[in-house]
């Protein structure tokens, strides 16, 4: 189970981990999480950086080391991370690496009512999504390839795993398109009936009852 954290969001973790390579202002982090994209790596909200920064340093875990000027621009206020700062950070990342934690995709929710669609169409949508999601992969593995040409791998391995994933969805994707296509998917002809005349037999009816997800 996840710890609750003094400061749980996601942007407080990226903040963190730029401030354990040196003292930055905001702008200065928001410059180096873009340029290393971590919005893409963690869902950040860039409109919550500040209030972050100000619950961080409320809880001790970063300080104000000193406000600095540049021509006539507003002072700006340059952090450090603490040393229970660096605590907080590698804690949440041993966290985050060694625990699983269920995590809910807008697929996920999709899959969960495919059944309000007919059979036909909800392949024809699933092939839609096959072609993007190999035409992406390609594309990432082609960028992978060249960033690793000069980036040490500890520093692409997070896209390695997104590679995986996103390799396994389409053997996923694939697989469930090619049982709606063949015939072969359990429960088909009732799938059908359904969509056909918005009755639901009454095989499915008493497990939707019964509730049909594994505990």
């Amino acid at each position: 189970m996840a710890k609750r954290r003094k400061v749980g969001n996601l942007m407080a973790l990226a903040v963190l981990s730029a401030l354990v390579q040196q003292p930055m202002h905001p702008y200065q982090m928001a410059s180096i999480l873009r340029e290393h994209g971590k919005d893409q790596n963690m869902k950040i909200k860039w409109g919550s950086l500040y209030t972050v920064v100000q619950n961080l340093e409320k809880h001790g875990l970063i300080e104000a080391a000193e406000s600095v000027r540049q021509g006539g621009r507003p002072e700006r206020t340059v952090y450090r991370i603490t040393e229970a700062g660096r605590a907080e950070l590698t804690d949440w990342v041993r966290e985050l690496l060694s625990t699983p934690e269920q995590e809910q995709s807008r697929f996920t929710a999709a899959l969960s009512v495919m059944a309000v669609l007919s059979p036909r169409e909800a392949a024809d949508l699933l092939s839609q999504r096959l072609t993007a999601l190999e035409k992406a992969l390609a594309a990432r593995r082609s960028a992978l390839a060249e960033a690793a040409r000069e980036v040490p791998r500890l520093f692409l391995i997070e896209e390695e795993y997104e590679l995986a994933v996103a390799e396994a969805e389409i053997g996923f994707v694939r697989g469930l398109l090619g049982e709606l296509t063949s015939g072969t998917f359990p429960g088909l002809a009732d799938w059908q009936a359904f969509s056909e005349t918005g009755i639901v037999p009454p095989e499915l009816a008493e497990l939707m009852e019964r509730g049909l997800h594994p505990q």
